[in-house]
């Protein structure tokens, strides 16, 4: 068969989880052609007894499945038949999570050594008398004297009077005249004068000393530092300093520097020095990572050529990135990312656009996005303690999946937010592991260990064990009721599924954080469950937050590696700019957009998107003057004259975040940002909302149902015998009334009393009544 599978046809893509890795490929119908073959695998993300990587395994297991040749383990995986490997990972996210990053140094202005550990001031506990601040990410600090300053000052009301001018090739004209000027110099002191990138003038006033950072470096280098980051004062503007040191590194033999001016060429210090050292903390962990992934495959996967099957990343923006442009600050939400991506795309409705929540209910914890019509992206975020200044898909997560540990503590029912992970997992997994939600499920019967993956035990080929849940149940009962009055006590399912009912409760904490808590009323969203655990518990979320329809994908259990098929490659430059927006300014930013959009058109045509596959978004950040909170702002047709007018856009976008505008304060643009999108794909066809709009409908037989099964509901009780159908056994247009099951080889579907389920050709289409 391996003959009749054409080079360059298989597409691959591969998400590894927390506790499952997922992967979803294609290959041509070697019986017709012009159709493609799907395959998923679902393997545990970690299984040391077996297999050192699971992306590899995964791989090797879909070679196997569409050449039909036997791959032994170990083997060095020929990539001629591979067009592509899209990966996401949660490789750097854990790193972080778990503090188990790469030694590496800081070097910063002198005077400044304090700097990031003093970090904002802020006060996320206020009342807390025992504050417990996350240590550094970085192992020592090394101070660099050098020193630049911005010459003039922030709030002088007559700035651009007098601020330096300078000609058309960056010459001073004209010093600065303001408040503080020497009188006899340009500036306020001695220094040379010249121009930022962001057209501010900049005061060097020394440089640093070659010889003393190359003795500090080398001494650095000999206590074992291999990774450096380097932050030094107003580096966004002027750069030349940081390039100096990061060049000097790089010939002493530093194998990853990271230089803020080029990560993030981004005002204000301490974000951008904490993410420059998050990104020297996470990225030689990533290319290790990525180095063992590489050694798997031959040559060709990792030469960059052509006719070189491609390997791509998804970044925590939800666009791909090739191996160049990934590096550990861009991968901290890859892993959540895809599953965005493969929501949006396949449940957004162009004409009805009604907005849709995506709940992604994984092995340890649940992610939560909305979408509108574009991917909501936030600038800084928080991860672990850590506040990182890059762009990522906005995504609630809280610590409530399939493996969240169910505990008893002073009275209260407990799910999360400790999770049993893949080793050893929940009770069920045969591996001594605790209760977890998984457990719960099984126990109500929204779980049949006959349907679910065989993959447990020693010999990789053993059911999930009820018994061993059943045994920890009863025994955490016993301690719930002895700690309450006879009256009071309940029966097992009562308990197991007050465990549901608190993790139901918990994911929908960040759901009310993203709709009702910024003015949108939840109840007027689709909600769209995916993870390997979402269908569990989608009605029964759905139902408490008011939303009355729900859609689950065929692939909602792999739809993070889904997404990853559906991706965009992306691709973005940003320049810092300390402008105010006038008239007359608006168009040399306008030019400036205008050149970095070309550059980054021209990267995209470098990576093979040329032409109509090409989408440039042109941005602006932008603040009100004497404010520090800057937004990023995309104009829309709808906005002031439809020409791309930001004022109007920020206008807009400043009133719905914050319900008021300040009218007499100007406003100052911060960053130029234009973010090319290189599409993969042509279209995805009809909408899930038009094909149930036409196809016919007609309920489904009972007798259709594969078996029935003891299922618990709320306000029902035990349903001795609920339905179980088979996916695959149903045909578009089958209605399925609750309650009932539906499940396929990866994923089991609850629809509870009320709900309705209609087949269609890619999703699962419920209403609840």
């Amino acid at each position: 068969m391996s003959s009749t599978i054409p080079d360059r046809s298989i597409k691959i893509c591969a998400d590894r989880g927390g506790t499952f890795c997922d992967v979803h490929a294609s290959f041509p119908d070697p019986e017709k052609p012009a159709e493609r073959k799907e395959i998923v695998v679902k393997l545990l993300s970690q299984d040391p007894a077996n297999y050192s990587d699971a992306p590899t395994e995964g791989i090797r297991r879909v070679l196997e499945i569409a050449t039909g040749e036997k791959i032994p383990r170990g083997t060095t995986l020929n990539t001629d038949k591979i067009d592509y490997i899209r990966l996401s990972t949660t490789v750097a996210t854990n790193a972080l999570l778990e503090r188990k990053g790469h030694k590496h140094a800081l070097l910063i202005t002198r005077g400044f050594r304090d700097l990031l550990l003093i970090g904002n001031q802020s006060r996320p506990k206020i009342f807390d008398l025992n504050i417990r601040r996350p240590q550094p990410l970085y192992s020592t600090v090394l101070e660099v004297d050098e020193r630049v300053t911005l010459v003039g000052y922030t709030s002088d009301p007559k700035a651009e009077e007098h601020a330096v001018q300078f000609d058309e090739s960056g010459k001073v004209k004209r010093g600065y005249r303001g408040a503080g000027w020497d009188q006899t110099g340009d500036a306020e002191g001695p220094g040379k004068i010249v121009q930022g990138l962001s057209g501010e003038a900049v005061r060097v006033m020394k440089r640093p000393d070659v010889y003393k950072v190359r003795e500090n470096l080398q001494k650095l280098y000999d206590g074992g530092y291999r990774s450096i980051a380097i932050v030094f004062a107003h580096s966004y503007t002027y750069p030349e300093h940081e390039l100096e040191v990061a060049a000097l590194a790089r010939t002493l033999g530093f194998k990853h520097v990271s230089a803020s001016s080029q990560l993030l060429p981004m005002i204000k210090m301490v974000p951008r020095g904490v993410s420059s050292t998050a990104d020297a903390y996470l990225t030689p962990v990533l290319r290790d990572y990525l180095d063992g992934f590489f050694t798997g495959f031959d040559e060709k996967l990792r030469d960059g050529k052509v006719k070189s099957p491609r390997v791509e990343f998804m970044g925590s923006d939800g666009g791909l990135l090739d191996l160049n442009n990934f590096s550990g600050l861009k991968s901290i939400l890859s892993g959540p990312a895809g599953g965005v991506v493969g929501y949006a795309l396949t449940s957004w409705d162009e004409n009805k656009r009604t907005p849709v929540i995506g709940i992604d209910v994984g092995g340890t914890s649940t992610d939560v996005s909305r979408f509108a019509g574009r991917y909501e992206v936030v600038y800084e975020t928080t991860t672990a303690g850590v506040t990182i200044q890059s762009p990522q898909l906005d995504i609630n997560t809280v610590a409530a999946g399939g493996g969240s540990c169910l505990t008893f503590r002073n009275g209260l029912f407990l799910a999360g937010p400790h999770s049993a992970g893949a080793e050893p997992g929940p009770a069920c997994y045969r591996k001594g592991g605790p209760l977890a939600v998984t457990d719960a499920n099984l126990l109500l019967g929204r779980l049949v260990p006959d349907y679910f993956p065989k993959i447990f035990g020693k010999s990789e080929k053993e059911p999930l064990d009820i018994e061993a849940s059943r045994s920890a149940f009863d025994e955490l009962a016993r301690e719930i009721n002895a700690s309450v009055r006879e009256d009071k006590q309940m029966g097992l399912d009562e308990i197991v599924y007050g465990f549901i009912k608190v993790a139901n409760e918990t994911m929908c904490r960040p759901i009310r954080a993203l709709t009702e808590a910024r003015g949108y009323a939840t109840s007027r969203h689709i909600l769209a469950s995916f993870g390997g655990a979402g269908g569990q518990h989608a009605c029964e979320i759905a139902q408490l937050l008011g939303i009355k329809t729900i859609l689950i994908h065929h692939y909602s259990s792999i739809l993070s590696a889904y997404g990853l098929a559906l991706a965009d490659r992306a691709f973005e430059l940003q320049e810092p700019s300390s402008t105010f927006y006038t008239p007359e300014n608006s168009k040399i930013l306008k030019a400036r957009l205008d050149k970095l959009d070309a550059q980054v058109r021209e990267e995209l045509r470098r990576q093979g998107f040329e032409g109509s596959r090409v989408h440039a978004e042109r941005m602006l950040n932008m603040r009100f003057e004497g404010t520090d909170t800057a937004l990023m702002v995309l104009p829309t047709p709808v906005d002031g004259d439809g020409t791309e007018d930001f004022e109007a856009a920020f206008r807009r976008v400043y009133k719905a975040e914050f319900g008021f505008l300040l009218e007499n304060k100007s406003i100052i643009v911060d960053d130029v940002k234009v973010r090319g999108i290189g599409k993969t794909f042509d279209t995805l066809g009809e909408s899930v909302f038009t094909e149930v709009a036409r196809i016919a409908t007609h309920d489904v037989d009972r007798g259709r149902a594969d078996s029935t099964y003891s299922v618990y509901f709320d306000g029902v009780g035990r349903v001795d015998d609920t339905p179980v159908f088979l996916l695959t056994s149903l045909h578009v247009g089958d209605v399925v009334k609750g309650p009932a099951m539906i499940i396929d080889n990866t994923q089991t579907i609850v629809i509870i009393p009320g709900a309705t389920a209609v087949l269609t050709s890619k999703h699962l289409f419920i209403t609840l009544e």
